[in-house]
């Protein structure tokens, strides 16, 4: 499966979630359950996954954590806020560059609309 067609499965995966809980829950409550709704797709998907910064050829443990990753090629972050500024962009896109991934979704499942809180975010470093 390539980034676009998991992209896909994972947009279909958060709006379940989102028309089951809606929008005013913790972060963690809506990981949580998009994670149970990837694992039904027999794909790997990591949670919590750890990332590690390489400097100066020194692997440092500095506390990355990557909400949820699926099949080593794309990373999803998770917020549950008013509004998505550029801090979380370049959070993703921090991501992406230590975890050598091409494609992030942002999903904010704190809106109204599912589709209005999924932003796609790609490495142009590869």
């Amino acid at each position: 499966m390539n980034e676009n067609e998991i992209s896909k499965l994972i947009f279909d995966a958060g709006l379940r979630v989102h028309r089951s809980l809606g929008p005013g829950l913790l972060e963690s409550a809506y990981e949580e359950c998009l994670y149970y709704e990837l694992c039904k797709s027999g794909l790997l998907i990591e949670k919590q996954k750890v990332m590690p910064l390489i400097y100066d050829e020194v692997k440092l443990d500095v506390g990355y954590r990557i909400d949820i990753m699926v099949e080593r090629k794309l990373v999803i972050e998770i917020k549950s806020v008013e509004a998505l500024n550029d801090i979380h962009l370049a959070q993703v896109l921090t991501y992406l560059k230590l975890s050598q991934c091409k494609l992030g979704l942002l999903i904010n499942f704190n809106t109204i609309l599912f589709k209005n809180g999924i932003k796609r975010v790609i490495n142009g470093k590869l």
